[in-house]
C-alpha cells in the first residue's frame, strides 16, 4: 500500500553536525555505503544547506548529490542504492537538542508510528519540545557524543 498524500515513510534519521554538505554528505555515504549497498545518488531540499555538492566521494566511488525544491520535503535526505533501492531519512538540524533528536529519530524509524511527513514530525517536535532554556545542550559534553549517532536501520530484507 503506497503512502496517503502528504505522508511519507521514513526509513530512519540522521543528525549531522553542521549544515556543510560537503563535509556531512562523505560522512554519512561512508557508513551507510556498507551496510545499505553502494550508494548512487543523494538529493536534498536546499532550503536549509548553503551549499549543495554535485558529486561526493563515498568508499572509492562517485556518489551524485543534487537538490529538489519542490519535489523533497525541506526536512528529508533522500539516497539511492543499486541494490536497496530508495532510503527517505528525516534530517533533524544540527542545532536541536539531544532530547529533541532523540525523539525525531525515535519517531522517523518507528514502524508502529503513523506515517508522517518529516516536516510534520519537525513541526510537532518544535511544539511539543521542552522550552529552549531546559533542554538547552550548548557546551554540555554529551552533545559532541549524542552528535555523532547517525541512526541507520538495519538492511531491508
Amino acid at each position: 500500500m503506497s503512502p496517503a498524500a502528504g505522508q511519507v515513510e521514513l526509513d530512519g534519521a540522521w543528525w549531522p553536525r553542521s549544515r556543510d554538505l560537503s563535509h556531512e554528505l562523505p560522512a554519512l555515504a561512508d557508513v551507510l555505503d556498507p551496510l545499505w549497498g553502494r550508494i548512487t545518488r543523494i538529493a536534498v531540499n536546499p532550503r536549509y544547506w548553503p551549499i549543495v555538492p554535485q558529486r561526493i566521494f563515498v568508499n572509492g566511488h562517485v556518489v551524485k548529490a543534487g537538490w529538489f525544491t519542490t519535489e523533497l520535503d525541506p526536512h528529508k535526505i533522500l539516497l539511492l542504492s543499486g541494490t536497496s533501492g530508495r532510503w527517505d531519512l528525516l534530517v533533524i538540524p544540527p542545532e536541536v537538542s539531544a532530547s529533541s533528536a532523540a525523539r525525531l529519530m525515535a519517531a522517523a524509524s518507528a514502524s508502529t508510528a503513523p506515517r508522517s511527513t518529516a516536516t510534520a514530525l519537525m513541526t510537532a517536535e518544535l511544539v511539543d519540545a521542552p522550552s529552549a532554556s531546559a533542554d538547552a545542550d550548548a557546551g554540555r559534553p554529551d552533545r559532541l557524543a549524542a552528535e555523532t549517532r547517525s541512526y541507520a536501520p538495519p538492511p531491508r530484507p
